[in-house]
């Protein structure tokens, strides 16, 4: 099963499930769609808006645990 890490990039971690897009919605980022936030890291991603990396890490984790 892959795990999803701080240093890899939104396209990546979409690109495993795009259900995961919940997720990034749930803080802030709803700009997916934008090139340049596709681009950046999850932990860039969670220190522009204000979300813990950890937590978000964990529900995106989680979620791919239960479809394996």
């Amino acid at each position: 099963m892959v795990q999803v890490t701080k240093d890899m990039i939104i396209a990546e971690v979409l690109a495993l499930d795009t259900d995961l897009a919940e997720y990034f919605f749930e803080i802030g980022m709803h700009c997916l769609g934008c090139p340049s936030a596709r681009g950046e890291t999850v932990e860039d991603a969670c220190a522009v808006h204000g979300a813990d990396c950890d937590a978000l890490l964990a529900k995106i984790n989680a979620h791919l645990a239960d479809k394996a």
